[in-house]
């Protein structure tokens, strides 16, 4: 037996419990650069823990199509992870919150092509799910030496699917 996810728009709204969307709507918070540049300020909570410090990785991660089977989260407990694209292709984007250490229900978004994402920390997600090639993210997360990923095997899969 299968459960159904219904995949939403990416809004800041939407995604507020679970993290921050990184992306450039609005006007800038100030123009740099002579007036050249616009400047969308401070999008993220990052958080890197005791004893962390904020690295940069590049991942270069396979595409995957809908209908999607999530059959596995994970989650950071020391610290944050924001994914920024190196493309402008919508990828898929899974949460839940924490139940007791545990999953609770989970939501799955789809990014317009523009956005990135940045988990707070003990947030429930999927893994890194782009739709098309490339899949090239550069990824701003903790490096320490504790250890900083948990996953959770779900006994039933969930099957995520595109808006109607």
């Amino acid at each position: 037996m299968t459960r159904i996810l219904i995949a939403e728009a990416l809004t800041p709204t939407a995604f507020a419990p679970f993290g921050d969307v990184l992306d450039t709507t609005g006007a800038p918070d100030k123009l740099i650069n002579q007036g050249l540049c616009g400047r969308f300020h401070d999008r993220a909570q990052l958080d890197f823990g005791a004893g962390g410090r904020a690295g940069i990785s590049i991942f270069d991660a396979e595409p995957r199509a809908l209908p999607y089977r999530l059959d596995m989260v994970e989650r950071h407990p020391e610290g944050s992870q924001a994914f920024i694209p190196m493309h402008d292709a919508p990828f898929l984007v899974i949460v839940a919150q924490d139940l007791g250490g545990s999953p609770d229900t989970p939501r799955a978004f789809l990014t317009n092509g523009a956005q990135g994402i940045n988990f707070h920390r003990n947030i429930w997600h999927g893994v890194l799910t782009p739709l098309s090639q490339p899949g090239r993210f550069a990824v701003i997360d903790r490096i320490g030496p504790t250890p900083n990923l948990e996953e959770h095997w779900f006994s039933t899969p969930w099957e995520v699917r595109g808006p109607a």
